[in-house]
């Protein structure tokens, strides 16, 4: 057997021979950073420029995090530069012996060069890389460095990371940041600090004044207000005390000059309480610790070598959570007031401990059956507000962007600090906070009651279609339709009506389902019990969205639900009964404004003898109405036979119905919607809720209220 020959590409060479040392490329310093921009900051649209404020803001906040600093300053200027200033120590401007260089320039143009190196400078800091600085500097087409320390201001200017100087207009006497400055003056590159002018003694501070360099960032990249706002907020909550001061003078579109400060006192029992939208069912409890471990990391010696060497580190465990009446999940986590959105060992370490406390208390306290399962993760942060955050010394981040923590032993200490206090307040003996447990764990059960229930269900509908060729109950009077815009169910109570809506609804678009006079009310009443009763559950799968959190307002069959009740008292209760499955089960049809309650006439007014162009019949919807309409007949000499009140929906025929309550051309609707949502829920646990001595008292007080009038005896 011979070897066929290999074909070469045009201008190849065999065996490599064109690919020698001379194809290598070195990158040395900022070249790298110019190179490969994405490895550094993510990207280069505006998350990347939102992401190097961010590094200079950090730098700042970790004088703050030391107690050196207390006032940031974030200025957007109308050339397009951003200027942060703090009142810290400043940045050294000593010459650093190894390099021969000031400190500003060796942490302005050395990539992995700062203070935070293990050399005692700060005990927890988010600028853990050396590289922050470095990188917008070399992302810059200018950079603007001025140093407040030892009497003097020390200044220093970069273009692309070469140090020098900027042809600028002279200095006004405020300082030479309040000039109208640009990165395409004439630029001379020279080494070294300059010192501008005298400051008073004991005053330091650093500020940080760059134009993002359009030849690395997109076209589109801006700045992005509301984000730096959330941020700025956050940060200010994460360090207590500290003050953050947000100005746009970009006057974007012609709008003025905004500014935002925040400042809190409160830390981040105060974040969770911002976080939280919901109705609290816990106050914010707040969770403390500490723990240490050993690693083993590279230590600079006196003679500037790395020396592998073990340290014990102190990890610092704080915090915040709060249990909700909704459904929501909101978990925000931190690490020396770094956001991790990716999460990371320490928010593992977090939800374990957590989903283990709570099971054992649910067994202990006897709120889960022996048979049945352990509640998940899921159920445990369902209504749970929490802000998790560590501080420690050289955390391990995955990338330089710090979105994940990779720190192991995190998962271990948070988890020990979680499990005991979270302990404590799960079976504490304090009657107000034994309370509150309760409540907690009785939600978390029925959460997992909830999810079991569904599954299930889900299950028997699966089984259901494999057997059947429709899921739908048969009692549902479909339309033809499938446009949901389009389409409307009726929710009909009892069968005599049924009969007449058949006969009256257009059945291209309007569907009718029955139900059996009052169905169950839901807000006293587990979600186990509710999915187990027939009519709530063919509701549910009628509209076909789900429930609860699985609710998706996209899946839903109809583009109107129309509740159709008798004009009583009874039809009144059942319409709230309907309610209220809508507003605890299916909330966002109600909020979308895609509920509706029929209004039906109370009463029929027959003329004897109708004039041309008059209807012989008149539909009144109120007693007070139907006063007004027979005193005008009477001054007119109309005259009239007896007439006649309704008193259910199955005493209309088929055309009468059409008219007054299903034709869209004719009828009468009443959306329902929710303009206060937590007053909604208030009224509802009022109303239908398992308390009987508010609803009591709710009664009595409103009685004087109530026009007897109007009761049917």
């Amino acid at each position: 057997m011979t070897a066929e020959p290999t074909a070469l590409l045009p201008g190849a060479e065999p065996d490599g021979a064109g690919y020698t040392a001379r194809h290598l490329l070195v990158l040395e310093g900022l070249e790298a950073v110019r190179k490969r921009p994405g490895m550094y900051i993510g990207s280069t649209d505006s998350r990347g420029l939102m992401h190097c404020l961010w590094e200079i803001i950090d730098n700042a906040v970790d004088e703050a995090l030391g107690g050196h600093c207390d006032m940031i300053e974030v200025v957007l200027h109308q050339d397009g530069s951003v200027e942060v200033r703090d009142n810290g120590r400043g940045i050294p401007v000593d010459v650093e012996p190894k390099t021969g260089l000031s400190g500003v320039e060796v942490v302005m143009t050395k990539l992995h060069a700062g203070g935070k190196f293990g050399g005692g400078s700060y005990a927890a800091s988010g600028g853990l890389h050396g590289v922050g600085a470095s990188v917008v500097n070399a992302l810059s087409a200018r950079l603007d460095v001025e140093v407040d320390r030892n009497g003097s201001t020390h200044a220093i200017s970069f273009r692309r990371g070469t140090p020098g100087e900027f042809a600028d207009p002279p200095e006004p006497v405020r300082g030479r940041l309040d000039r109208q400055l640009s990165p395409d003056a004439d630029f001379t590159p020279r080494g070294g600090l300059r010192k501008i002018r005298k400051v008073r003694g004991g005053r330091t501070g650093t500020r940080v004044r760059y134009w993002a360099d359009r030849q690395i960032f997109l076209k589109d990249a801006e700045l992005v207000l509301e984000n730096l706002l959330g941020r700025a907020r956050q940060t200010a909550f994460l360090v207590p005390g500290l003050t953050i001061v947000v100005r746009d003078a970009r006057r974007l579109d012609g709008a003025e000059v905004t500014e935002e400060t925040f400042h809190f006192d409160g830390g981040i029992s105060e974040f969770c309480e911002f976080l939280a939208a919901d109705r609290p069912l816990t106050d914010v409890l707040r969770i403390t610790g500490s723990g240490t471990f050993k690693e083993t990391v590279p230590v600079l010696d006196d003679r500037g070598h790395m020396i592998p060497t073990e340290v014990e580190r102190e990890l610092g465990v704080d915090v915040a959570l709060r249990w909700g009446a909704g459904y929501d999940t909101t978990v925000r986590s931190f690490v020396n007031i770094i956001a991790t959105p990716k999460g990371g060992t320490h928010l593992a370490g977090f939800e374990r401990a957590l989903t283990r406390t709570v099971n054992e208390a649910l067994r202990s306290a006897k709120v889960l059956r022996v048979a049945e399962d352990d509640v998940t993760k899921d159920d445990a942060l369902e209504g749970l507000t929490a802000v998790v955050t560590v501080r420690l010394a050289e955390p391990q981040f995955e990338g330089q962007t710090k979105e994940v923590l990779g720190t192991s032993a995190a998962s271990r200490i948070v988890g020990n600090v979680v499990s005991k206090e979270l302990k404590e307040f799960l079976t504490s003996a304090k009657k107000e906070t034994r309370q509150q447990a309760r409540t907690v764990l009785e939600k978390i059960a029925a959460a997992a009651r909830t999810r079991i229930a569904a599954r299930q269900h889900k299950e028997a509908q699966r089984r259901k279609t494999a057997l059947e060729t429709s899921t739908l109950p048969a009692k549902l009077a479909d339309c033809r339709s499938d446009d949901v815009e389009r389409s409307e169910l009726f929710i009909v109570e009892g069968d005599s009506a049924l009969g007449t809506a058949k006969l009256a609804r257009n059945s291209e678009f309007q569907a009718l389902l029955p139900i059996r006079g009052k169905i169950l009310n839901v807000q006293k009443s587990s979600v186990a019990d509710m999915l187990k009763n027939a009519e709530c559950a063919a509701i549910i799968q009628v509209i076909g969205a789900g429930s609860g959190r699985s609710f998706d307002i996209s899946q839903a069959r109809y583009g109107k639900v129309i509740m159709m009740a008798d004009a009583d008292v009874d039809g009144s209760h059942i319409r709230c009964l309907l309610l209220t499955l809508f507003q605890r089960y299916m909330r966002p049809m109600v909020e979308a404004g895609r509920v509706f309650a029929a209004v039906p006439p109370l009463h029929r007014v027959e003329l004897t003898n109708p004039r041309k162009g008059q209807d012989k019949y008149l539909y009144t919807y109120s007693d007070a109405e139907l006063k007004r309409t027979l005193l005008e007949f009477q001054a007119k000499g109309i005259r009239y036979k007896e007439p006649q009140r309704y008193k259910g929906l199955g005493e209309m025929d088929a055309d009468q119905l059409a008219e007054t309550t299903m034709d869209p051309r004719y009828r009468m609707l009443r959306r329902i919607n929710i303009s206060e949502v937590d007053e909604a829920e208030r009224v509802f646990d009022l109303l239908m809720g398992n308390e009987v001595a508010p609803r009591k008292e709710f009664i009595v007080s409103s009685a004087d209220r109530l026009d007897r009038s109007r009761i049917d005896a």
